[in-house]
């Protein structure tokens, strides 16, 4: 709808800067190779249908515009802002909201059970609730979303950590919002969540067999 928009945050899938928790385990190259396949399949999977949502990539970091225009070429995109996940989450709300949309909802891209229907559910929460949120099995969050301009949910949580989706919920009620909270689903950060999750992940693979083998003889 007119004034809904989809801000999807992701990062440069440069070996070594993506997911260094599961890269302990799979190595940099192989890590970075599965958070790109993950964030295509996110992207993919959020399409907006005809007349639906706008949609924008918010990438990190700034240096990798030419590196993320050869990679997801048909998307709108613009840089992240510097600064902690809060500050940088704030900015992509606030710069939404000063061009015009009325609902705003923001995903990362390591969740391989995101989809459109998910994103339609938050902005239809949005019509009767301040703050949406989609909590992480790891304690966090995949989707964040606000019906109106509000830096204060950001503000005094501690980010990376298990606290982060308790927290910022105690901060919306703090500030007297009403939240409504979207299933639970997993992000991808560790080779337990890769285990966990590969019945959605094993199918994206196809075409990188000599990936898959490698990610199924970690397991």
């Amino acid at each position: 709808m007119p004034g809904e928009r989809l801000i999807l945050f992701v990062k440069h899938p440069r070996p070594g800067d993506v997911k260094t928790r599961l890269a302990q385990d799979l190595g940099v190259d192989d890590a970075a190779s599965l958070y790109q396949v993950m964030a295509e399949h996110v992207v993919r999977e959020t399409t907006p249908a005809a007349g639906g949502y706008e949609r924008l990539v918010r990438f990190a970091p700034a240096e990798a515009e030419d590196a993320i225009a050869r990679w997801l070429p048909t998307v709108a995109r613009g840089p992240q802002a510097a600064g902690d996940l809060g500050v940088r989450m704030a900015d992509a709300f606030a710069r939404a909201f000063g061009e015009g949309a009325g609902r705003v909802v923001l995903v990362g891209t390591d969740a391989p059970g995101l989809d459109r229907v998910l994103v339609g559910q938050a902005f239809g929460a949005l019509r009767d609730h301040d703050v949406v949120i989609g909590p992480a099995c790891d304690g966090g969050y995949y989707l964040i979303g606000l019906a109106a301009p509000c830096e204060g949910v950001f503000e005094g949580v501690a980010w990376s950590t298990p606290a982060v989706f308790a927290q910022t919920v105690a901060r919306a009620r703090a500030l007297d919002l009403r939240t409504f909270t979207l299933p639970e689903l997993r992000d991808v950060d560790t080779l337990d969540d890769v285990r966990r999750e590969w019945k959605r992940l094993a199918p994206l693979l196809e075409g990188r067999e000599a990936l898959r083998q490698r990610l199924e003889r970690a397991l």
